[in-house]
């Protein structure tokens, strides 16, 4: 008696076979596999958001900064002063910047 006998004609058809060793492969090994394109891709979905959320608000916010540096003359000196350090002829800039810290 071979062995053959007892596996089922339809597990020796080449083309199954064939089909079935093609999807294992595209489930599980493939670049695009199943993990990827389920699981990792929503991690990236959901990092997207948050940053498209991000930076949503600080459109909005330098969005108001520039509407209060059209109208108010004391907040283009403020604007200066912070973000170019500028300073009057008559005045000394000191510049403390914090400690860097390294663990």
């Amino acid at each position: 008696m071979a062995i053959s006998q007892y596996i089922p004609s339809w597990l020796k058809n080449k083309y199954l076979l064939c089909l079935l060793g093609f999807a294992v492969w595209m489930l599980f090994f493939d670049d695009r596999d199943l993990y990827v394109t389920c699981i990792k891709q929503r991690e990236e979905l959901r990092e997207l958001r948050k940053s498209k959320q991000y930076y949503e608000q600080q459109i909005a916010d330098t969005k108001k900064e520039l509407d209060q540096l059209k109208v108010n003359a004391a907040t283009i000196e403020k604007y200066a002063r912070e973000k170019y350090r500028m300073k009057r002829d008559n005045e000394d800039l000191f510049v403390i910047e914090a400690p860097i810290t390294g663990k």
